[in-house]
């Protein structure tokens, strides 16, 4: 298959892929195909990417949890510098997997990318004292087209590493900090997200 190694449908949750790229190093450091179409291709992945973002947090951001309402976008995510536990939930509401949710640590050691499909939201937590985060995503970005969903729902049930605090009815992150004291480090909307019953009510 060349350059990747592809773990698809993680966790039980189709649309869910882990890739992971060779890395050739030697004395002066190392070399990786951080993306191949023709590779992707092979292993059944066929997406077309139109944008590549680029992010920098420090220790305790949390960015999410994410979705697009009428332009969803496929994440190919990856980190550079630092580490992040990435995470995706299923908003697919035919989906045998709705309201289910993976997460997977993201470091500049282990070179691992995560793709999520259209239809999930998605969000991470920062481990390191910096990270740079980049992605490639399907579609552009659509001013007002974001939504969002409380990080900490207790009807998902995420396990966020290193984390310590407990629930107390909003997604507002006061009380929560890592295990080493860092406060959780939050932008004003995401902590005004709603649990997943009250998004989306079918």
């Amino acid at each position: 298959m060349g350059q990747i190694q592809v773990e698809k449908n993680v966790g039980g949750i189709e649309g869910l892929h882990i890739i992971t790229p060779a890395v050739h190093g030697d004395n002066r450091g190392y070399f990786t195909e951080t993306y191949n179409q023709r590779d992707m291709h092979e292993a059944g992945l066929d997406m077309v990417f139109v944008q590549d973002n680029e992010s920098s947090s420090t220790k305790g951001v949390l960015r999410g949890l994410h979705f697009q309402k009428q332009f969803p976008q496929g994440k190919l995510v990856r980190v550079i510098k630092g580490a992040v536990y990435d995470v995706a939930v299923d908003l697919r509401a035919d989906s045998k997997t709705y309201g289910k949710w993976y997460g997977v640590e993201l470091t500049e050691d282990n070179h691992k990318q995560f793709y999520i499909s259209e239809g999930f939201a998605h969000g991470f937590l920062v481990l390191s004292d910096e990270a740079k985060f980049c992605y490639k995503v399907t579609d552009f970005y659509h001013p007002g087209d974001e939504g969002g969903l409380a990080w900490n729902d207790p009807e998902i049930g995420i396990e966020w590493p290193h984390l310590k605090g407990e629930y107390k009815g909003t997604a507002n992150p006061e009380g929560y900090t890592l295990e080493d004291g860092t406060p959780l480090n939050f932008s004003d909307k995401d902590k005004l997200w709603l649990p997943l019953k009250e998004t989306f009510k079918f």
